[in-house]
């Protein structure tokens, strides 16, 4: 079955959900969970694997969100060890990447959407 604008905007709230919990725990909101950088218990993650992947694996925007997303989980883990040390301002100044990460994981998102085949 093809995946549906629904589909697409479900990952985009999942990515949205990433950001908001990695910014709720530099601003000393909550803990960061264990698996908060786990690309297998990442919800974005999963929905890689188990909706997108099996249909259009084939495409090369696939391998780029794969590659964007492990690159948005290590650096968001890497912002988190920033605030763990103190540095506050440096690791909420980093939210910047994850912000420019978001954006190209949404133009490749927006490529396989468009271009399904």
């Amino acid at each position: 079955m093809e995946l549906t604008a629904l589909d697409f905007q479900q990952a985009r709230v999942k990515q949205v959900l990433f950001k908001s919990r990695l910014r709720s725990v530099l601003y000393g909101v909550r803990e960061a969970e264990p698996g908060l950088f786990s690309m297998k218990e990442n919800p974005l993650g999963q929905w890689l694997t188990t909706v997108l992947k099996p249909q259009y694996g084939h495409r090369p925007e696939v391998a780029t969100i794969e590659r964007l997303l492990r690159q948005t989980l290590d650096t968001g883990q890497g912002l988190v060890r920033q605030y763990q040390r103190g540095e506050l301002e440096q690791a909420r100044t980093g939210l910047e990447q994850i912000e420019r990460l978001a954006t190209e994981i949404e133009q490749q998102l927006t490529s396989v959407e468009h271009h399904k085949n």
